[in-house]
C-alpha cells in the first residue's frame, strides 16, 4: 500500500527570515508534525524606504522550504505567525505553493495532487535564474516595474552549453536566483520588464518562471 495514498494535497511552505532564525523555526515546525526542511542562504535587497516594508533590505537571509500535507502546512503556518508575528516589520515573510506531483519522499510517489486552492491568488512568486552579477539588474528592473523587494540566492548552473574549460577541467558557472513576491496585478509588468532588460528569451541569458502563492504572511 502506498503510504501516501490517503493524502489529498501537498504544499510547499517557504519562509524568508533573518540569518540565524532557521534553526528554531525548523525545530518548531518539527514539533508540529513537519519532519524535514531545507535551508538556503541568501540576501535581501532594498533601495528605498518602501522596499523595507517587505523586510528585504541589505542583510543576510535564510530561505526555509518545508513540504507537508496542506492541512498540516496551514496549521503550522498559523502557529508560526502567532509566534513570529510576520506582520511586524523585519520579522520575515512566509507563503505557500501547491504541489502537483511528489516523488522521493519516504518512497512516496504521487501525481495529480491539488493544483491550487481554487480561487484567484492575490500574490505571485517570480523566480529568475541568471549568471552571477546579474541579480542586481533583475532587482533594479523589477523595482522600476513595481516590485517592492526581492531575495537573492546563490546557486550553481550545470547547463551543458554553459560549461567552460579551465586547465582541462569543466567549470560550471555560478548563478543567482532572484525571488520576487508581488501582487497579482503587478506580475505582468514586472515579468515583461525583466524579459526585455535581461533578454531572457535569448539562449544562455537565464530562465524565469512564475508560481501562484496560495497564502502569505508578512507582505504589506
Amino acid at each position: 500500500m502506498n503510504p501516501c495514498s490517503d493524502l489529498t494535497g501537498q504544499e510547499l511552505l517557504c519562509l524568508v527570515v533573518n540569518f540565524g532564525q532557521s534553526h528554531k523555526i525548523v525545530k518548531f515546525a518539527k514539533q508540529h508534525g513537519i519532519s524535514g526542511a531545507t535551508v538556503f542562504l541568501g540576501r535581501g535587497t532594498a533601495h528605498n524606504h518602501l522596499l523595507e516594508l517587505l523586510d528585504l533590505n541589505e542583510v543576510r537571509k535564510e530561505l526555509i522550504l518545508m513540504l507537508a500535507p496542506t492541512e498540516l502546512v496551514d496549521s503550522t503556518l498559523a502557529e508560526l505567525n502567532r509566534r513570529i508575528e510576520f506582520d511586524k516589520p523585519r520579522h520575515g515573510i512566509a507563503f505557500t505553493f501547491s504541489v502537483s506531483e511528489l516523488y522521493g519522499v519516504r518512497n512516496c510517489n504521487i501525481t495529480n495532487l491539488n493544483e491550487s486552492r481554487g480561487a484567484e491568488t492575490m500574490h505571485k512568486a517570480i523566480f529568475v535564474v541568471v549568471d552571477k552579477g546579474n541579480a542586481e539588474t533583475v532587482v533594479d528592473t523589477a523595482t522600476a516595474a513595481g516590485a517592492r523587494g526581492a531575495t537573492i540566492i546563490n546557486a550553481r548552473g550545470s547547463g551543458i552549453h554553459e560549461n567552460q574549460v579551465l586547465f582541462a577541467m569543466a567549470v560550471e558557472p555560478e548563478k543567482e536566483i532572484v525571488m520576487i513576491i508581488t501582487k497579482h496585478e503587478h506580475t505582468e509588468s514586472i515579468v515583461a520588464a525583466i524579459r526585455e532588460q535581461l533578454q531572457i528569451d535569448a539562449p544562455g541569458n537565464g530562465i524565469m518562471f512564475v508560481l501562484d502563492v496560495n497564502q502569505a504572511y508578512g507582505l504589506r
